[in-house]
């Protein structure tokens, strides 16, 4: 009995032993596991706040184009699936059926029959209602405002400069006022036609309509083949193309006619089908220029946008300062010339009394003094010397005033 009681504790005691070292064994393990969690946690936080500087040192603009539907747009294609789809498109005009009689309803069905017939491969009809955009009819007309403004300006200070000298006739300021006045009536026009096509621009429901035929080409109709990317997109370049001018010319019996898109005009057909409500006000060439096609953007510097606004101010007032002076050449010369014509005669005089004076040795002291005697009498005979030609004019103001 003793011996068992014994042999119980003894073997108590080892399974004892034996708990207390697993426990011991799994609290080492735990700790360090523990640790282990703890340094790569802390590794984890360096190594993204190591990428993030990274990442604000060597900033990278995305472009929007990795999230499209399609790849790129080339060769009058829109590309998709990484080259295995093409798409050329079709833009047609549409005519107004409800205002044709019955015989020429009878033509267009039965045209609009064959072309449907003539089909042998799959198509997609696309509609697309656009609100009409008048702001680059609205830029042009200020483009040309601005130059009839301009072109005023340089009439009115020439009419300015005529009227103040005084050496026009009045059939010549009659002239230049008539100029004058066509100049200013133009501007007004062109005012009055910014202002009614910007009330316009204002009725949001001034929409129309585009008829689109959405032609597909798959590369996996070439079959097995060994072509590159740049032949497969020949090939399909190739198809696309007969394919659309066979459906052109089928349309021409319906008397609608198309024309194939280009490269710019399929990125203008994809921008308002992704942008209904901006294209109404914003264009593909201002969302190009804003960055429209770029993830992230960053407003220009102030100084940039203060430096550029300072030259174009410069500039023009270079220019309107360039149109001052070379008008005050102009009429400083119309002057001298004046100058010269009412001073002829005097010239002409002394220009004689000169040359006698420099051959008096050759016609002799007698005859070359007889002969400056009759050019001074000539010029008495005609109004006098110069100084009494200056008091005359001098009593002729003194009288008009």
């Amino acid at each position: 009995m003793t011996n068992n009681i014994e042999t119980l504790t003894s073997i108590l005691m080892i399974v004892i032993v034996v708990i207390v070292i697993l426990l011991a064994i799994l609290a080492i393990v735990y700790f360090n596991s523990k640790n282990k969690k703890e340094k790569k946690l802390k590794n984890n936080v360096i190594e993204k706040s190591n990428a993030k500087e990274q990442k604000s040192k060597s900033f990278a603009v995305e472009s929007v184009m990795d999230f499209m539907e399609f790849d790129t747009v080339e060769d009058n294609m829109i590309v998709q699936k990484n080259g295995n789809k093409y798409i050329m498109v079709i833009e047609c005009q549409g005519i107004n059926y409800d205002l044709m009689s019955a015989v020429e309803k009878n033509s267009v069905e039965e045209g609009f029959i064959q072309f449907l017939n003539t089909i042998r491969h799959p198509i997609q009809i696309y509609v697309q209602t656009r609100t009409i955009n008048l702001e680059s009819s609205l830029q042009t007309y200020r483009d040309k405002v601005k130059e009839i403004e301009e072109s005023l300006q340089r009439e009115e200070a020439k009419y300015k400069e005529m009227s103040s000298s005084g050496n026009y006739t009045r059939e010549e300021l009659n002239q230049a006022y008539y100029e004058l006045t066509k100049q200013r009536n133009l501007a007004e026009y062109g005012k009055d036609i910014i202002y009614n096509t910007e009330k316009m621009s204002l009725n949001k429901n001034v929409l129309n309509q585009k008829y689109y035929i959405i032609v597909p080409y798959y590369s996996e109709e070439l079959g097995q083949n060994d072509f590159d990317k740049e032949e497969i997109k020949n090939l399909a370049f190739s198809e696309l193309y007969t394919r659309c001018q066979s459906i052109v010319r089928t349309l021409a019996a319906c008397e609608v006619n198309g024309k194939i898109l280009n490269s710019y005009e399929l990125i203008d057909l994809l921008y308002v089908a992704y942008n209904r409500d901006e294209q109404e006000t914003y264009g593909i060439d201002k969302a190009l220029r804003a960055g429209y096609d770029e993830l992230y953007s960053t407003a220009p510097d102030v100084l940039d946008k203060k430096m550029e606004t300072l030259n174009r101010k410069i500039e023009e007032e270079a220019f309107n300062k360039a149109n001052e002076k070379v008008i005050e050449a102009q009429s400083a010369k119309e002057k001298a010339l004046k100058r010269k014509e009412n001073n002829m005669d005097n010239l002409i005089a002394q220009m004689a009394e000169l040359i006698i004076e420099q051959n008096r040795a050759t016609i002799g002291n007698d005859v070359a003094n007889d002969a400056k005697a009759r050019i001074r009498q000539e010029k008495n005979n005609e109004g006098g010397t110069e100084e009494n030609v200056k008091e005359t004019k001098k009593r002729r103001r003194t009288k008009t005033a």
